[in-house]
C-alpha cells in the first residue's frame, strides 16, 4: 500500500503538471478573414514542421570544453556533439568513427621487444612508472609474471616488450563546417592533453612513448616498455579541430568561446545558442557522417535546464516541457512515484546499476600508524585489524534494508568493487548477510566482550592485540550532509550499537572531507569509519586497494588507498592481473576473480550499495538504452526518435 507521504507527493506532481500545461497554452486570438481574391492563387507546398527534442538537465554544464570542467551535464550535451569515438556498452568498447577495434589477433596491436638502457621510462614488475636504473625490478622480454622478474645490475644488455596499436579513422568523416577529420585531429588532441596548461590526467600521457598520425587516416601508439594495457580505447585521443583551436593556446581553450561555449564537432547536432540560465540549443549536423541513414531523427536538440528538484523535473515530464530527463536523482517516495507512473503509461524509466558504489571505508592503518604503532604516543587503539572485527561491521550493518527502503529494490548490495552488469563480475562472490547474531560472535571471538551483558552499552577489549585491555569499541562515523548519506549513518549507527558498537556520527562539508593529505580526514587517514562513493570503470580497480595506493609523504599523499590496507597476498594478485598480457584473456579474468574474492574476504571496505541512475522520458520515446558503462545515459542520442516511428 502506498504511503499517505508518497500519495501526496504524487498528487503534487500531477497538479504541477496540469498547471504547467495550462500556463502553457496561448489564448488564440480570433483572426479577420479577408474576401476570396479573384485571382487564383497557386498552391504552394506546405513544409514539413520542424522536429524537435527537449532533454531536460538537472545541471547547466560549466563548460563544454571536453578537457575542462567535466560533469555529467557537460556529457550529455557532448553526445551530440561528438559521436563516439567509441560508444561503452555493457564495458565493451564499440568503435564509432574507426574502422575496427585494433586487435593482436589481426596484426594492428603487436608486442615488440626493445632495447632499454638506463634512464628510460619502464614499467617496473610492481606495474609502476619509473625510471630505469641498477636495482630496479622489471619483466624481460619473454616473461609474463613476476616469476621470471630480473633486478637489472645497471649494466648488462637489457631488453622488454612494449605494446604498439594502431587505429584506422573512417574515411569520410567530417567536422561540421566541413573540414575533414584526420589524424592528426586526434594527435593535436593528445598534445593539448599533454600540455601542463590542460587539466586532465596524465596518466596515459605518461605511459606513452610515441603518439603519430602515421597518414591521414592512421595513428599509432607505442607504449612505455612493460606497459600491457588491456583497454586499447584508453589509448585513443578523441579527435580535436587543429584547423579551428590551433591558433588558441591550450590554457585559453579553457575559457574560449570556440572551445567551451560551441565547439565544433562531428557528430549528429551542432551547437547553435547557449541561452546561460535556460537551455543549450542544437540543430542538426547536415555533414554528419550517419545523414545516410537518415539521422538524426530531429531538426532541434533542446537541452533545457530544469533544477534539481524533482517534481519539477517530473512535473515538466508529465507536462511534455520534457521529453526526456537525463539522470534525475530519485529515492525511496520519488522511486515509487516513478514506478507508479511508468505502470500507468505515463513515462518510461530507465535504470541503470553502478558502476559507481557507495561504501564505509575503514581506517585500518592511521598516518599516525606510518612511523611505529604507539598507544602511548596518542595512537588510536588498532581497532580494524583483524579482519574478524571488519566482518563482524559487515555483518552487523543492514544494507539490504537500504536497498529496500530507499532505493526501492532498484540496486543491490555488492559482494566487492564490480557491478553486476560487468564482464568480470564474480557472480558466485554473495555479500556478508545481515546477521547480527553472528556479527556479534565474531567480535567476541576476536576478543570484543559483552562484559555486562547490556546491548545498549559497547563492548570492551580483552586480548587484543595492540588494543590495551578494556578499551571500549567507540568509533567515529564520518560522512557528508547529503539527504541520503544522513538517514544511511543514523541506520548504520543504530546497527552497530545493536552488537555492542558504539558509533558517533559526524557530517562534513564535501571540501571537508575529501581535503588532500596530510591535513584531510580521508587522504590524511584520519578517520575510524567513512562513507563515500567510489567508481568502478571498465578496469577493475583492484590498484585502489594495493599498499602502494596508500596516502603518505612518499607518494605526496596523491595515493587512493585510504583505509591503509595492506596486504602481500592482494597486492600480488592484483600486480597479476594489472600485469596480463592483452592476448590472455582468459588468464586476465581468472587473475581478477582472485582479487575481488581476496577482497570480499578481507573487507578493507564495506560496499553499501551499487548506485543507481534513472533517466526518464515520455512514453513514446524509442532506442534510448541505460547502460552504468556508459559516459552518459544520451550515449545514442542520435537513434533517439518518438511518435509513429516508434510504433
Amino acid at each position: 500500500m502506498r504511503s499517505q507521504k508518497t500519495l501526496w507527493i504524487f498528487i503534487a506532481i500531477l497538479m504541477a503538471a496540469v498547471l504547467t500545461g495550462c500556463q502553457a497554452q496561448a489564448a488564440v486570438e480570433p483572426t479577420a478573414t479577408s474576401e476570396p481574391s479573384a485571382t487564383p492563387v497557386p498552391p504552394t507546398p506546405t513544409p514539413l514542421p520542424e522536429r524537435s527534442l527537449v532533454v531536460c538537465l538537472q545541471q547547466e554544464p560549466a563548460t563544454l570544453y571536453p578537457y575542462g570542467a567535466s560533469s555529467r551535464s557537460m556529457w550529455s550535451v557532448l553526445e551530440a556533439v561528438y559521436d563516439g569515438p567509441f560508444d561503452t556498452n555493457s564495458f565493451s568498447a564499440q568503435p564509432v568513427i574507426l574502422e575496427k577495434m585494433p586487435s593482436l589477433a589481426d596484426g594492428d596491436a603487436r608486442i615488440e621487444a626493445v632495447d632499454v638502457k638506463a634512464g628510460d621510462t619502464v614499467i617496473n614488475v610492481n606495474g609502476d612508472l619509473v625510471a630505469l636504473g641498477a636495482g630496479v625490478s622489471v619483466l624481460p622480454a619473454g616473461c609474463t609474471g613476476p616469476d621470471c622478474a630480473v633486478q637489472w645490475d645497471g649494466a648488462s644488455a637489457l631488453q622488454m616488450e612494449r605494446l604498439v596499436v594502431d587505429f584506422q579513422l573512417r574515411p569520410g568523416i567530417t567536422w561540421s563546417d566541413g573540414a575533414p577529420l584526420t589524424a592528426q585531429d586526434s594527435l593535436y588532441s593528445f598534445q593539448l592533453a599533454s600540455d601542463p596548461a590542460t587539466p586532465v590526467s596524465r596518466y596515459q600521457v605518461n605511459r606513452t612513448a610515441a603518439y603519430e598520425a602515421v597518414d591521414e587516416q592512421t595513428i599509432r601508439w607505442t607504449g612505455v616498455a612493460g606497459y600491457m594495457p588491456q583497454r586499447y580505447e584508453t589509448l585513443f585521443w578523441m579527435p580535436l579541430p587543429e584547423h579551428a583551436w590551433g591558433q588558441t593556446a591550450p590554457a585559453d581553450l579553457l575559457t574560449a568561446d570556440i572551445s567551451a561555449r560551441a565547439p565544433l564537432g562531428w557528430g549528429a547536432y551542432v551547437v547553435s545558442e547557449w541561452v546561460a540560465g535556460d537551455h543549450i540549443k542544437l540543430v542538426k549536423n547536415p555533414a554528419y557522417f550517419r545523414a545516410g541513414e537518415g539521422l538524426p531523427y530531429f531538426d532541434v536538440l533542446v537541452y533545457r535546464f530544469t533544477g534539481e528538484q524533482t517534481d519539477s523535473n517530473l512535473a515538466a515530464m508529465l507536462s511534455g516541457e520534457c521529453d526526456v530527463v537525463d539522470q534525475a536523482d530519485l529515492m525511496d517516495e520519488e522511486i515509487e512515484v516513478v514506478s507508479d507512473l511508468q505502470k500507468a503509461g505515463k513515462l518510461k524509466a530507465y535504470v541503470a546499476v553502478g558502476p559507481e558504489w557507495e561504501q564505509v571505508s575503514l581506517g585500518i592503518k592511521p598516518a599516525s600508524y606510518d612511523d611505529g604503532y604507539n598507544p602511548a604516543s596518542g595512537d588510536r587503539p588498532d581497532l580494524f585489524a583483524d579482519a574478524r572485527v571488519r566482518q563482524a561491521l559487515a555483518m552487523c550493518m543492514d544494507r539490504q534494508q537500504i536497498v529496500n527502503r530507499w532505493l526501492q529494490g532498484f540496486s543491490s548490495v555488492p559482494a566487492a568493487y564490480l557491478p553486476p552488469s560487468h564482464p568480470l563480475f564474480q557472480a558466485d562472490l554473495t555479500a556478508l548477510p545481515y546477521d547480527p547474531i553472528q556479527g556479534a560472535l565474531l567480535l567476541d571471538q576476536a576478543g570484543w566482550k559483552d562484559f555486562d551483558g547490556d546491548p545498549a552499552t559497547p563492548r570492551t577489549a580483552a586480548g587484543v592485540l595492540n588494543v590495551p585491555d578494556g578499551t571500549v569499541f567507540s568509533i567515529n562515523y564520518a560522512t557528508t550532509k547529503a539527504q541520503l548519506r544522513v538517514k544511511i549513518a543514523e541506520l548504520m549507527a543504530e546497527n552497530l550499537a545493536e552488537c555492542g558498537v558504539q558509533v558517533n556520527v559526524q557530517y562534513y562539508e564535501p571540501g571537508d572531507l575529501y581535503a588532500a593529505g596530510p591535513d584531510g580526514l580521508l587522504f590524511g587517514r584520519k578517520f575510524d569509519l567513512a562513507q563515500f562513493g567510489w567508481e568502478s570503470g571498465v578496469v577493475p580497480p583492484c590498484q585502489f586497494f594495493e599498499t602502494a595506493q596508500i596516502p603518505a609523504p612518499g607518494n605526496n599523499w596523491l595515493g587512493v588507498n585510504v583505509s591503509g590496507y595492506s596486504s602481500a597476498q592482494f597486492d600480488a594478485a592484483c600486480q597479476l592481473a594489472r600485469q596480463t598480457r592483452p592476448d590472455a584473456a582468459e588468464l586476465y579474468a581468472s587473475r581478477q576473480a582472485d582479487a575481488q574474492r581476496l577482497f570480499a574476504s578481507d573487507l578493507p571496505a564495506i560496499p553499501l550499495y551499487y548506485r543507481i541512475k534513472i533517466a526518464l522520458s515520455r512514453p513514446d520515446l524509442c532506442a534510448m538504452e541505460a547502460d552504468a558503462s556508459a559516459r552518459s545515459q544520451m550515449w545514442n542520442i542520435e537513434s533517439l526518435d518518438y511518435g509513429a516511428a516508434c510504433q
